[in-house]
């Protein structure tokens, strides 16, 4: 029943996205201030502490409540549970109206409105970027937003709903995602002060929990991309030096769709126009080969996402039928 779950959740999220002022948001970034207050006392176990309460605990408590409703209810009221859960864990609609919205400015020749959106939905300093720079810039944001939002999402679903967990797997992945994320914004807003400790323990498990993930999305870009040059790019980006989950899924897209990301790609930008987000490290990507970022490529991407969201699905379709006939 993965499958139903999924894709009416999918469905739902299309024609009602859930909006970022809806009470289940804003009740977990209460939550997840409020852990960090109380816990974070400046020594790793306090870290530990604030991260187990933080994330373990909501994620227990998804879990419990389909187990009940399974038991109690029957399956039907659980697989509801799963699809609520999925509403608000997975979507596109959480993050493509920056992309639109970016992509209709450049369309239009509006390259300033272009660069102010930009700038408003990453955070940082777009001032002077080349239009090529633009384009890289929401290229590579899209595409770590899409994994994050979607396809992360989908992999820990899936792979702990068959082990009889349900949906808790959805909101494990988004709660680690998103507490370093949050932690990390509150210190750089000046909130409050959250430790050394803190922030590397949150960075730490995310890190782990997104490691699987972040190669079954490179996997899947090769696929419905260009193979031989995604995983081309993804040997020789491994070569360079440290390996991050992020730099994984950028080396498979810039192979994928034959496009230039990274340093590379962003050195023709004015000299300290390129502050990453608060929170958000620099992207660990470099390519050297492919063609320079033009607005084609939008169109390219969102082609390469949906391929991916359709094999996915079919995927779990042949499986799900599997397991009935088995």
């Amino acid at each position: 029943m993965s499958f139903v779950a999924i894709l009416i959740a999918l469905l739902l999220e299309q024609a009602r996205p859930v909006g970022r002022s809806n009470l289940v948001h804003v009740g977990l970034r209460a939550w997840v201030s409020w852990c960090g207050d109380t816990f974070d006392a400046g020594k790793e176990h306090h870290a530990w502490l604030a991260w187990a309460f933080a994330v373990l605990l909501p994620s227990s408590a998804v879990l419990l409540v389909y187990w009940l409703l399974a038991a109690l209810a029957g399956w039907p009221f659980a697989v509801l549970w799963n699809i609520v859960v999925l509403y608000f864990s997975l979507g596109f609609r959480q993050f493509s109206h920056h992309f639109t919205e970016i992509r209709d400015a450049l369309d239009a020749g509006d390259e300033q409105r272009a660069r102010a959106l930009l700038a408003q939905w990453r955070q940082i300093d777009a001032t002077g970027l080349a239009r090529s720079d633009i384009v890289r810039q929401v290229v590579e944001h899209s595409v770590l937003a899409a994994h994050r939002h979607v396809f992360g999402v989908l992999a820990w679903f899936s792979i702990l709903a068959v082990l009889g967990l349900g949906p808790v797997g959805a909101v494990l992945y988004r709660l680690n995602e998103f507490v370093p994320r949050y932690w990390a914004r509150e210190k750089a807003a000046r909130v409050r002060p959250v430790s050394a400790a803190l922030q590397h323990v949150a960075s730490l498990t995310w890190s782990w929990l997104d490691w699987l993930p972040a190669r079954v999305t490179a996997v899947g870009f090769a696929v419905v991309g260009s193979f031989e040059d995604a995983i081309d790019s993804w040997r020789n980006y491994e070569r360079q030096g440290p390996v991050t989950n992020d730099g994984v899924i950028l080396a498979s897209t810039a192979g994928a769709i034959n496009i230039r990301l990274g340093a590379v790609a962003q050195a023709p930008a004015p000299s300290g126009s390129m502050q990453p987000e608060a929170g958000i490290p620099a992207l660990p990507f470099t390519s050297a080969i492919g063609s320079e970022a033009e607005i084609g490529h939008l169109r390219v991407v969102v082609g390469l996402v949906w391929r991916t969201v359709v094999m996915w699905m079919v995927l779990l379709a042949l499986l799900s039928l599997a397991r009935l006939l088995g």
